[in-house]
């Protein structure tokens, strides 16, 4: 201690600098090589994963999982495929290895059927001796894809972490450390210049030139001092930039308001306008025959029904526009309200020869969310493949851990409107659309529905037809 304090102020503070940042740079480099590795580890987790819901994905489609191993090219070529019913029995095997244990109390099955998906690092076969990596994912009626890689030189490459960054880092330390020293010996500078920062402070004046102060121990003192003042008044000017943003941000929504105003008024002149040319023409031609007549009352009839969903439509997304604060959130069953919509929508796909398949768990999904704004998601979604797709066949998939898919397999969405599907009032073909009675709105619900609820939206075409891929956090 005695010898320490005979050291000069300058290099007690060289050797804390230094201490510290060979400290934190030596704990950052661990942190990060472990990261790292990690990181590559749930890499080939993800890949496999993926494979796996490949696989269940064509097996529910009806294909022997025979034929959809040989046919999916895996991420691996000795990538080992295992299938597992919901007792733990191997009902098939890559390895031809049917029947050997129960498989149920393996960790990356028992993680798999409890969360939908696991794995395992490593852990040696026994059957064939051999150390894998394992991952599993959960497919309906309690099946369990599991996928296999073994651990040779080139997995073992692969998950190695790049040790070409501890080099790096250590270079960058010697590069930071040549730094410190130059910059400790401005921090030891006096004070000298103190008084004349205090003079121009007084007077309110902005100040830049904090820099090159002498090398002594009140040097830093300067030095803080004037930094503190310069991070005031970037403060001050910050609180100015922010109250300006806010002003700008109140202007936008304002805009945008208006925008809505003046595009619901353009969507409901449509049908107001055929509303009162067809009750100006039952009022002018008293005699008209029957079938022109119920002809006309039925557009009439349509016409008003466009206008009750149009408001329905826009009482619900100017709710959502107002927050959460307008919208009652409460535990709600997934499964109970998508098996609703596909009732009420079964017989309208029914008429046009459209068949609505679900794969759901038996579980009720239980999610935190408003139920109605939920049931218009799913509604909207399959609702839409009925009028517009021109499909056969709709599907919902969920994996039970809130991940859904709503495809068709229909004539698509072409790439160049991906980008503006969700916008309100959009409309790839404006014609068509009013023809079946749309709002315009019923993708914009649905994206904010799903972004309400903390989930998030993409679609992309399946070659036939198209693919909606949502989230809804589940309990």
């Amino acid at each position: 201690m005695a010898g320490w304090n005979k050291l000069s102020f300058h290099a007690r503070l060289l050797i804390l600098v230094f201490g510290t940042a060979w400290m934190f740079v030596g704990a950052f480099i661990v942190w990060q090589y472990i990261r790292e590795k990690q990181f590559k580890i749930e890499l080939l987790d993800t890949q496999l994963q993926m494979h796996n819901r490949r696989i269940i994905y064509d097996m529910s489609r009806g294909e022997d999982i025979g034929s959809v191993v040989s046919r999916i090219n895996a991420p691996r070529p000795d990538v080992r495929v295992t299938l597992i019913d919901s007792q733990g029995r191997v009902t098939f095997d890559t390895n031809d290895s049917l029947g050997v244990g129960n498989h149920a109390d393996r960790p990356e099955v028992i993680s798999a059927v409890k969360y939908g998906k696991g794995y395992v690092a490593s852990r040696r076969s026994l059957i064939d001796g051999h150390d894998y990596f394992y991952s599993a994912t959960r497919g309906p009626y309690g099946l369990v894809v599991r996928t296999a890689v073994p651990y040779d030189h080139s997995l073992l490459d692969t998950l190695k972490a790049d040790r070409q960054f501890l080099w790096a880092m250590a270079l960058i330390t010697c590069i930071i450390s040549v730094i410190g020293w130059f910059g400790t010996r401005k921090i030891s500078r006096s004070i000298k210049r103190l008084n004349d920062f205090a003079e121009r402070a007084e007077k309110g004046e902005r100040i830049f030139d904090y820099a090159s102060y002498p090398n002594d121990e009140l040097g830093a003192i300067s030095s803080h001092v004037v930094r503190l003042y310069a991070r005031l008044q970037e403060v001050m000017d910050e609180r100015d930039l922010q109250h300006s943003e806010a002003m700008k941000a109140e202007r936008e929504k304002e805009r945008f308001k208006k925008q809505l105003t003046i595009d619901i008024n353009h969507e409901l002149k449509t049908p107001v306008a055929s509303i009162i040319l067809s009750l100006d023409t039952l009022h002018d031609f008293p005699d008209l025959p029957v079938a022109q007549r119920e002809m006309i009352e039925k557009r009439i009839f349509n016409n008003a029904h466009r206008l009750q969903d149009m408001l329905k439509d826009v009482s619900l997304i100017t709710r959502m526009d107002e927050g959460l604060d307008m919208i009652h959130f409460s535990n709600v069953s997934l499964a109970d309200i998508v098996n609703e919509v596909i009732a009420d929508l079964t017989p309208i796909a029914s008429q046009k020869g459209i068949v609505i398949h679900s794969i759901m768990p038996s579980s009720p999904l239980l999610a935190k969310g408003n139920s109605s704004l939920l049931e218009s998601v799913f509604k909207n979604l399959i609702y839409n493949s009925i009028l517009y797709s021109g499909c056969t066949e709709i599907s919902v998939f969920t994996d039970g851990a809130g991940l859904w898919r709503i495809s068709d397999n229909g004539c698509g969405i072409p790439e160049e409107h991906h980008t503006r599907i969700f916008d309100r009032f959009y409309r790839m073909d404006a014609g068509r659309s009013r023809e079946a009675g749309g709002t315009g709105l019923g993708l914009a619900i649905v994206l904010n529905s799903v972004m309400l609820h903390g989930g998030h939206i993409t679609l992309y075409n399946t070659h036939p037809g198209v693919t909606f891929e949502f989230t809804i956090p589940v309990h």
